[in-house]
């Protein structure tokens, strides 16, 4: 999962570019970087590390222009090199850079056909450099200089892309002296909006990955981008939207809702903040159904992401809300953490637990999911050793089983908790005294009661269901290779050789 942003603007967007990917830096966390636009020529910042930590003041005086894009990165597959952070650049035709936030699922295929038919290079394996090629193959067929290319030209490129590239993606293109062009998938699996804002100078435009971001910049949310779509923003302003794909059906990330965005994001006119605490209030049916006698004394949410649907679920079963756990909210979301070792010793280091909640208490702890069940397992023994009488624990989400391919590191099954094992088993292996998860319905319904047109949802980490309906067993046997700890580790030491290697060690 990645964060992108694009900005139109009457003045310098530095700034504003640096602040959005600030405010979605939830959203990858690996790697940043900053293009920007004046004139003809293109200014670029990027590297490995936080958005605080990319950019120094150096860095933002050099970014200069009234346009440009923005990316927040966290690796599926790949490595952690900052040959991988983006934006990328091509230079024929045109000069064009690109922002992505997806997983192209034919990528293989894809590659194959832009070295051997397309005759274009491809200098990392990340599948957002395959995108942006073919986006810039497609445009450079129209032979056009770029003083004569028109919005349509580009909304005809975006058409040809829909036409050759499966999977999950959204992304921002910009053009050098042309303008920015922001899309999403023929599904609109991955989130992606923009807004406008009224200056003295004219309109202004920005794109985003989440709403959040658009409104706390002082911008009007317009809508989302739908499935299908792309909007167009010339560098003099002008705005153009147009329906690029033939066969579009909204089917969103659910995964979205539970963990991934900002709970004061919309997505898809769905309130993530709403969702959750509906998630919360069913996951409360559930438990009442299933012990109507039970003898929880508190609920304790694990941050940040269970806080929400806590909140509910104390309030419909009549028990105390507490908070249990500190959060030392610089170290990073241990779920986008590359490799298990390094998931497992952030947890303790990440969260500290306030022994007087816990001592003698029978505590139910919430948490959005349970992927790996390293974090859970850890937490339990937490507050176990907090002075816990029982733990129950409870997951607004349904057992993850299934890997994800479009775009969330969602592993290999075989690393997943839930893969193969019943409910008590995963019970037993996190050491709760009792386990509850979500029904898979109602996660559902507790999102599309925010938005009743949404008739599908991408839900294929829970149920198996891609809905793409492209993928195969031998594509799934594929990216677990590529996406199994083992593989992160060994991409971890070459990067390292790399390093020590350019350093003269």
């Amino acid at each position: 999962m990645c964060g992108i942003i694009g900005v139109v603007s009457k003045s310098v967007v530095n700034q504003t570019l640096y602040d959005g990917l600030t405010i979605i830096q939830h959203r990858g966390q690996d790697a940043a970087g900053i293009v920007t636009c004046d004139n003809e020529r293109l200014y670029l910042r990027k590297n490995n590390g936080l958005v605080r930590d990319v950019f120094q003041t150096r860095h933002m005086l050099n970014l200069k222009g009234n346009m440009g894009i923005g990316h927040v990165r966290y690796p599926t597959a790949g490595c952690s090199s900052s040959a991988e952070a983006q934006p990328f650049y091509v230079n024929s035709p045109y000069g064009i850079t690109l922002a992505h936030n997806g997983n192209l699922t034919n990528s293989d295929q894809l590659k194959r056909d832009l070295m051997n038919l397309d005759r274009r290079h491809l200098n990392t394996g990340s599948d957002s450099e395959v995108l942006l090629n073919i986006f810039a193959f497609e445009l450079q067929k129209f032979g056009k200089k770029r003083s004569e290319l028109t919005a349509e030209d580009i909304f005809a490129a975006i058409s040809k892309v829909h036409q050759r590239c499966k999977g999950g993606y959204a992304a921002v293109v910009m053009i050098i002296g042309v303008g920015i062009v922001g899309f999403r998938d023929p599904y609109g699996i991955r989130p992606i909006a923009f807004g406008e804002k009224m200056t003295d100078k004219g309109t202004e435009y920005i794109i985003s990955s989440e709403g959040v971001a658009i409104e706390a910049l002082d911008y009007t949310l317009v809508r989302d981008i739908d499935p299908g779509e792309a909007v167009f923003i010339s560098s003099n302003g002008d705005f153009v939207a147009k329906q690029c794909a033939q066969d579009i059906k909204l089917s969103p990330c659910i995964f979205e809702y539970v963990y991934f965005a900002r709970p004061d994001s919309i997505m898809d006119k769905i309130s993530v903040y709403k969702a959750r605490l509906r998630m919360g209030e069913s996951l409360a049916q559930k438990i009442l159904r299933t012990r109507p006698d039970h003898d929880i004394d508190v609920v304790i949410p694990i941050p940040d992401t269970g806080r929400t649907a806590s909140l509910s679920i104390a309030h419909e079963l009549g028990v105390k809300y507490r908070e249990g756990f500190i959060k030392n909210r610089y170290i990073p979301r241990t779920f986008i953490m590359p490799g298990q070792s390094i998931r497992k010793k952030s947890v303790r280091q990440k969260l500290n637990a306030i022994d007087l909640e816990f001592k003698d208490k029978v505590v139910l702890l919430v948490d959005d999911s349970i992927v790996r069940g390293t974090t859970s397992g850890e937490i339990i023994q937490m507050a176990r050793e907090a002075g816990a009488k029982k733990v129950y624990f409870a997951s607004a989400a349904p057992p993850v089983r299934f890997p994800n391919v479009y775009g969330i590191d969602i592993p290999t099954s075989e690393e997943l908790v839930a893969y193969n094992r019943s409910e008590q088993e995963i019970c037993d292996l996190i050491g709760a005294d009792w386990l509850i998860y979500q029904d898979i319905d109602d996660l559902i319904d507790a999102c599309r009661a925010g938005n009743p047109e949404i008739k599908e949802f991408d839900a294929s980490c829970f149920t198996g269901k891609y809905v793409t309906g492209d993928i195969s067993d031998d594509y799934l046997t594929q990216i677990s290779i590529l996406r199994n700890d083992e593989a992160k580790s060994n991409r971890e030491m070459n990067d390292e050789m790399i390093l020590d290697l350019s350093n003269g060690v």
